[in-house]
C-alpha cells in the first residue's frame, strides 16, 4: 500500500513537471504556423529565401505578419553587422580605401538610422515608416556596390543585403 502512495506521488510529480514545462523548450511547428510563413513568403521576391531566414528563428513559430518583419528586421541588423566587421578588416589590407570607407559610413546609416527607425515603426504600428527604414536598407548596400566600379570585395555581401530588405519591405508592406 506505501508502494501504491509512493508510486502516485512520483507520477503526480512527472504530470505536474510535463504540464509546467516552459513551452519553448518543447515548441515544433504547428501547420498553421508554416502555413503562416508559407503564405507571407509567397508574397515577398524571394520566397524561398524568406522561409529560410523565418523557419532559422524559433520565435517565426508564433509570430504574426507584424512579428515576421521584426525578425527579418533583426536580421539585416546581424548583416550589417558583419558587414561591417569585414569592411574594418578590408581596410587594413589593400583595398579601395575611399570605397571602402563610404561603405562603411552605408552600413553605419544602416546601423544607426535604418534598423532603428524600422523596429520602432514595426514596434508601434507605423508599417508606413518601417518601409521607409528598410527600403534604405537596400538603397545604402546598392550605393557601397556601385562606389567599387565593379571591383567590389562585398558583392556578396550587398547582395545578400538587398534580397534581406526587399523581401522585409515586401512584408513590411503586407501591413499597410
Amino acid at each position: 500500500m506505501a508502494n501504491l502512495k509512493h508510486l502516485s506521488l512520483i507520477c503526480s510529480i512527472v504530470v505536474l513537471a510535463i504540464i509546467s514545462m516552459p513551452q519553448g523548450h518543447c515548441r515544433v511547428f504547428q501547420p498553421n504556423d508554416v502555413r503562416l510563413i508559407e503564405q507571407t513568403c509567397k508574397q515577398t521576391p524571394h520566397p524561398d529565401l524568406c522561409i529560410k531566414l523565418l523557419e532559422a528563428d524559433p520565435h517565426s513559430s508564433s509570430a504574426d505578419v507584424n512579428g515576421l518583419a521584426l525578425i527579418l528586421v533583426n536580421v539585416i541588423k546581424a548583416k550589417a553587422n558583419d558587414v561591417s566587421n569585414k569592411i574594418k578588416e578590408l581596410l587594413k589590407g589593400r583595398g579601395d580605401k575611399k570605397a571602402l570607407t563610404s561603405c562603411a559610413d552605408n552600413y553605419s546609416a544602416i546601423l544607426i538610422g535604418d534598423i532603428p527607425e524600422a523596429t520602432q515603426a514595426l514596434q508601434f504600428g507605423n508599417p508606413k515608416f518601417a518601409e521607409n527604414g528598410v527600403s534604405d536598407c537596400t538603397v545604402e548596400a546598392t550605393s557601397c556596390e556601385e562606389g567599387f566600379n565593379g571591383k567590389s570585395p562585398l558583392t556578396n555581401e550587398n547582395n545578400s543585403m538587398r534580397d534581406v530588405a526587399d523581401v522585409t519591405r515586401a512584408i513590411v508592406r503586407l501591413l499597410l
